[in-house]
């Protein structure tokens, strides 16, 4: 493209309105290659507005069918990850005109996901950019324990859970945003090296918004995250109430 560029310039002098018609074309092609895809969608659709028509769509086919369309899953698949809702089978029955332009299936950077199945079926959204994150510090996190390195930990955060050292992955940490709160949030390795994301923070509003001050010793408190908003918790650990504050434990 560079080179076709210099090659009109040298040629300004014999098409000057060619010229001029076809950089602006540059212009607007380069703008796209350069800029983020993300933000170039601009949420097209809401990803609220979209939920709520995915929502409707599963409850309309659940009453006709009795079934949910959803994709298959193995039982090892984590819980927040699990039924991912089946759009092809939506569209082919008719259920969904289209495919909200914030899913996966359409360029954008969600699962739908369906959880509660067995008794009140709810869509939820799986942050794609977070989860690939995550996947990019464990594969390093693994090939660095493999090639002879002991874990890269750093200062222990809950028990069994520590911070990233990167300077030994030889990797610069990543800004990793939450879709639950818009701040940058840190990943955490456990003492088997599996990578989580660590929700510790934004828990604390949820806790504080639902007026409690005490919580069941085994509830997993990443299901105020859940039903206070309308994502998932992305490769998180469990977390229960211990000593008055939110504390990752092992599965």
């Amino acid at each position: 493209m560079f080179q076709f560029y210099k090659a009109m310039r040298r040629r300004r002098s014999i098409y000057p309105a060619a010229l001029i018609a076809v950089l602006a074309m540059m212009t607007v092609s380069l703008t796209g290659c350069l800029y983020p895809k993300d933000q170039l969608r601009q949420n097209q659709v809401a990803p609220k507005e979209a939920v709520r028509s995915v929502q409707a769509a599963i409850d309309q086919f659940k009453s006709d069918t009795g079934m949910l369309p959803i994709q298959n899953s193995s039982a090892e698949t984590p819980l927040y990850e699990k039924f991912k809702v089946d759009f092809s089978k939506l569209m082919r029955t008719g259920y969904l005109s289209a495919i909200p332009t914030a899913a996966f299936e359409n360029g954008g950077n969600y699962y739908f996901l369906v959880i509660d199945e067995e008794s009140e079926p709810r869509i939820k959204l799986l942050d794609i950019v977070t989860f690939q994150q995550i996947n990019d510090i464990q594969s390093r996190v693994t090939t660095f324990i493999q090639s002879g390195g002991v874990l890269p930990t750093g200062q222990q955060m809950y028990p069994g859970f520590y911070q990233i050292d990167y300077e030994k992955l030889n990797k610069p940490e990543p800004a990793i945003r939450s879709v639950f709160s818009g701040q940058t949030i840190q990943a955490l390795v456990d003492e088997n090296g599996v990578v989580y994301t660590d929700y510790g923070l934004d828990l604390m509003p949820f806790i504080q918004k639902s007026g409690k001050t005490d919580f069941n010793a085994q509830l997993d408190l990443r299901t105020l995250l859940v039903d206070g908003s309308d994502f998932v918790p992305v490769k998180a650990p469990a977390y229960r109430w211990v000593n008055g504050e939110p504390q990752a434990v092992q599965p």
